[in-house]
Order: C-alpha cells, then sequence, then structure tokens
C-alpha cells in the first residue's frame, strides 16, 4: 500500500511535468598494492589478494555486500568515496596510489581513458557480465566494454518537499525552481541546495536556457555561468555527497537539484505509515534532464588486477545486483536482477522512467578540450 501513493503522486508529476547519485584509506591508496602471494586466497584458478581498495560514491552500496564478499572469498574490503567525478579525476591525476575498483560516470570513463588512467577488463570473460542488458553494453563512450562494465543508471532533476505550500499547487516542472530569482525567492528562506558537480550543475543551466548539456560553445557556458549566479545568493548549499540525509531528511531545505535514487531514499526513509507518505518527491523538469550511468572500472596504477575483476564479477551477479538496486534506489543494468528486486522499486516510474519521460533525458558526453573553460566557469562560481 505505501508504494501505492507515491506512485501515484510521481506519476502525477510526470504528467505535468512531461506533459510536465591526496590521501585514501589506511591500507589502500597511499599505501603499497601488491597482488596477494600466490595461496593467499584462491576461487577457482583466480589467486586473490588480501586486501582491495574499492573507491565509490556515497551510500553507493549496501555494506553488508561488501562484508558478504569478505566473508567468502577471505579479501579485506578497504573503502573509501568521493562526492563527484571531478573529485575522483583529481584524485587519481594527483597521484592517488592503491585504488582497485573505482564507479566513474558515463563522460568521466572516455576522459580517463584519453588520460591512460584506466585498465583494459576483458568483460566478456567474467561469467556474470551475460547478466547485463543489452541496452546498457557497449555504450559510446567505452566501446566494446574495453575498461568498464555498467553498475547503476538514472535521472538528474529535482527533488522537493511534499506538501510544502509553494508547490502544492505548482509541482517544480522546470530548472527555473533552481534558478529563476522571481521564482526561488519565494522559498529560498526555507532552504534550497544544488549539486556541488561541475557538469550536473553547468547542464542544468544549459538546459533551463534551451541548450545542449554538452555545449563546448564559450558563449553558452558563460551564459550558463551567469544564470547560476545570479541563482546562487538564494542558494543554502552546495552537497552532492550527503544532501538527501543531512539536508532532505532533516527538512533544512524545501528543494534540491537532486539524483533520482536520493530522491527516492529521502522519500522512504521520511515515509510515516499512518499517512502512507513520505516527505520528498522527485520530478524531471521540461526542458530536459540529464540520464546517466555510473560504471565499475579498474584504474591503471592499481596491481590487484586479478582481484578486482573477480570483485567486479560479484557484483554483476543477479542477486547482488538487486540488493545494490534495492539498497540504493537506482535502476540496474543487470537483466537478471529484475528478479529479485523490490516490485515497489521495479514498478516505480521515479525509478524506472517511463517511455515519455526517458524521451526528455540526455547522457552528459567528453567535451574535449572545452573541459577547461567549464573549468574556468566553475572557478568563477565557487569563488563568487
Amino acid at each position: 500500500m505505501r508504494i501505492k501513493l507515491f506512485v501515484l503522486s510521481l506519476m502525477a508529476l510526470f504528467v505535468a511535468a512531461v506533459a510536465a547519485c591526496g590521501g585514501g584509506p589506511a591500507g589502500g591508496p597511499g599505501a603499497a598494492a601488491t597482488e596477494a602471494p600466490v595461496g593467499e586466497s584462491t576461487d577457482g584458478d583466480v589467486e586473490l589478494a588480501p586486501q582491495l581498495s574499492v573507491y565509490n560514491w556515497a551510500d553507493y552500496i549496501d555494506e553488508q555486500i561488501l562484508a558478504d564478499y569478505e566473508a567468502e572469498y577471505g579479501v579485506e574490503i578497504i573503502y573509501d568515496t568521493y562526492a563527484s567525478n571531478e573529485d575522483l579525476l583529481t584524485k587519481l591525476q594527483a597521484g592517488a596510489s592503491g585504488y582497485d575498483v573505482i564507479f566513474p560516470s558515463d563522460y568521466m570513463v572516455s576522459q580517463m581513458i584519453e588520460l591512460g588512467l584506466l585498465t583494459e577488463i576483458d568483460a566478456e570473460s567474467m561469467p556474470n557480465f551475460a547478466n547485463i542488458g543489452d541496452e546498457f553494453k557497449n555504450p559510446p563512450y567505452d566501446p566494446g566494454n574495453r575498461y568498464c562494465v555498467p553498475y547503476q543508471w538514472g535521472m538528474t532533476g529535482i527533488g522537493y518537499r511534499n506538501g510544502y505550500p509553494a508547490f502544492a499547487e505548482n509541482p517544480p516542472n522546470s530548472w527555473a525552481y533552481l534558478f529563476d530569482p522571481a521564482v526561488i525567492e519565494q522559498y529560498a528562506p526555507d532552504g534550497i541546495n544544488v549539486l556541488n558537480d561541475q557538469r550536473e550543475l553547468m547542464a542544468a543551466a544549459l538546459f533551463y536556457l534551451g541548450l545542449s548539456p554538452n555545449s563546448t560553445d564559450r558563449a553558452d557556458l558563460e551564459a550558463a555561468r551567469d544564470v547560476i549566479l545570479q541563482a546562487k545568493p538564494y542558494w543554502k548549499t552546495f552537497n552532492s555527497e550527503d544532501y538527501y540525509s543531512t539536508l532532505m531528511e532533516s527538512d533544512e531545505i524545501v528543494i534540491s537539484h537532486a539524483w533520482s535514487g536520493d530522491a527516492a531514499q529521502a522519500y522512504w526513509n521520511t515515509y510515516d505509515e499512518a499517512t502512507e507518505d513520505g516527505n520528498w518527491l522527485f520530478a524531471v523538469p521540461t526542458e530536459g534532464a540529464v540520464r546517466y550511468q555510473d560504471n565499475v572500472c579498474i584504474p591503471a596504477n592499481s596491481e590487484r588486477i586479478a582481484t578486482a575483476q573477480h570483485f567486479i564479477n560479484y557484483l554483476m551477479d543477479a542477486e547482488v545486483g538487486a540488493a545494490i538496486t534495492n539498497f540504493t534506489y537506482y535502476p540496474s543494468p543487470n537483466e537478471a536482477a529484475k528478479a529479485f528486486i523490490d516490485e515497489e522499486i521495479l514498478n516505480n516510474p521515479g525509478i524506472y522512467p517511463p517511455a515519455e519521460v526517458a524521451a526528455k533525458l540526455q547522457w552528459l558526453t567528453d567535451v574535449g578540450d572545452a573541459i577547461f573553460t567549464y573549468d574556468e566557469m566553475w572557478t568563477a562560481i565557487k569563488g563568487q
């Protein structure tokens, strides 16, 4: 029953909106990273290292999954988290050593390939790669899955407080609810958050202006910067790491630039059995929004490649893939996992979007040398 109101509220919203995610951990990065001595731990013909360093987005896997892997295979997981693709890239470019498994998004994968930061993998040799749906294989940013396998995917849109007066009759169905001062001044005192993520925030501003989220035109990027700067005084926080728990669930804000799975977690974590409803809803703006796919890859300087590939294969197990989605509320590219994913998640249009919503989503792509212009705009945004 509890899913009923969430689905109905999201469906109503989609109708309105479309009609209407230096140093390192001890023993991991910064420490010597070597493959296990022969015979340390084995799984079939694979020699497993005693430790594996995993660097992931915050709150992007159930820690029980890591504990189960440790218990079954005798490999200690050294776990660390980051808040954005740019944070991940900066850490790797700074020479952080010891990370064995990372989770970059689509556009960042192609950038890391070009920079020589990833190790080639043999996805087809991993038995559980067969569980991945065909639509998620052979992506344009990694043809032939030479470097990565899919992990989770999702949408970027707007999370907003359920029942908040300003949204009762006019749910946030446009990026204007984050960028137009005439609109946001009415609820700014109650708190607005935006993702502390360069490409995501620039993309949202570009969508608002009717431009491509992958524009490389300097004039477009300057226009997006100016839109952000005029709205910035009204924003309370830049947070992409723990905003759904520290800001949304605690009612420190009333609206947020948000990843779909985070908004869903905020809904369920504030769900009230008495009212059969949660405090947060999610909208895909009419101007369009980002669709992204996060991936599992191995950094070029990892010395525990066999163990890393073994762990990646484990993540693609059908039941493990389902456990990831049941924890994160992000849709899974693992077709075999659907048999084990909670029905309330699988049938939720805010997680697995209907065709009319999916049609408005666009991938972020590598912008080449224009990334330096993005960096320049971002420095101006964060510096004022």
